[in-house]
């Protein structure tokens, strides 16, 4: 029992023999391992540490071309606002072979001091003037079409108070005439009265003076006249007016109320005149007047605040005028 113990034992001792052999040799192998990675890392870093580098220095020429554009740019809009230039005319001009750099450089500071005795300078005067003429050509042109919209509505005014000065003094002239017709029809033949426009010059604008002179009388105003006179005077001025422009109906309210009987045969003769064209109604309390229309309405009180009215038509009854009696 104990031999064969023994024997497991060296079989054991045996096998760790080998375990610990192979472990060496792992153990050799893990550190070759680690050393080749510790040489990796250090290669990774001295790369990471190059493109750091790398990439500061690719930063730092992107922010050298920013700068470099923008000057160009600056230069561009410099040279287009001051010499209407465009930057890429320059870019493209191929530089002449010939040309001495000293000497360019001395004929620009000549320019530059040129340039400072000048003064400052306003890069943006040329855009202003621009929008200043732009403006200032608007409005010449809706100038233009303000004195042209003036001069066709002054043309058409005169055109306007042209046509309407003939059509006033032609119904002046019609008017006139009626009037001296109708006054001596309500006076006598011998009786003078006239219109008359004080200002000829101006006749839209003019007053008009109306002058009545019975015969015998000669008033210097229509305010001397007597009641009747300036009624019939009143008449004879609307119906020279109405004649003008005859009217299908008139209304008259108690004009005949200032007649004496004399002016009221007249009065009633100059309607009857003019009723056969054109229809007369006439408020009066006249009983002349009355009695020569050919329909009286009556208006009384049937009963208290109750008004009616009664009509009688005299066309239907065969009876004289009184105008007509007297002759």
């Amino acid at each position: 029992m104990i031999i064969q113990l023994d024997q497991e034992l060296q079989k054991f001792y045996l096998e760790k023999k080998n375990f610990q052999s192979t472990l060496g040799e792992a153990e050799q192998e893990y550190f070759k391992a680690r050393n080749n990675i510790g040489e990796l890392e250090d290669v990774i870093k001295n790369l990471n540490r190059s493109q750091a580098q790398l990439q500061q220095s690719i930063q730092s020429l992107k922010d050298q071309f920013t700068e470099q554009k923008f000057q160009i740019q600056s230069v561009g809009e410099r040279l287009r606002i001051e010499f209407n230039v465009s930057i890429n005319d320059v870019v493209n001009q191929e530089p002449k072979s010939d040309s001495d750099y000293h000497q360019l450089s001395e004929e620009l500071e000549k320019i530059k001091i040129k340039m400072q005795s000048y003064g400052d300078v306003n890069p943006l005067a040329v855009e202003a003037f621009n929008e200043m003429k732009e403006r200032y050509d608007n409005i010449n042109v809706q100038r233009k079409d303000i004195l042209e919209a003036k001069d066709s509505l002054m043309d058409t005014m005169k055109e306007i108070e042209n046509t309407a000065t003939g059509q006033f003094m032609e119904a002046f002239a019609k008017v006139r005439d009626n009037f001296i017709d109708v006054f001596r029809s309500l006076f006598t033949e011998d009786d003078t009265c006239d219109l008359i426009l004080m200002d000829p010059a101006n006749p839209l604008e003019s007053e008009i003076e109306i002058i009545a002179k019975p015969k015998g009388k000669k008033p210097k105003s229509l305010s001397q006249l007597s009641g009747g006179e300036k009624t019939l005077t009143a008449t004879a001025l609307l119906f020279a007016l109405y004649l003008l422009k005859p009217a299908p109906f008139c209304i008259f309210d108690e004009v005949d109320a200032p007649l004496d009987d004399a002016n009221i045969q007249k009065f009633n003769k100059i309607i009857q005149k003019f009723s056969k064209e054109s229809q007369f109604i006439i408020v009066t309390h006249n009983k002349s007047t009355m009695a020569e229309v050919n329909v009286l309405y009556g208006v009384y009180m049937a009963e208290p605040g109750v008004s009616a009215v009664s009509a009688v038509d005299f066309r239907s009854l065969k009876h004289k005028p009184i105008l007509e009696s007297n002759i």
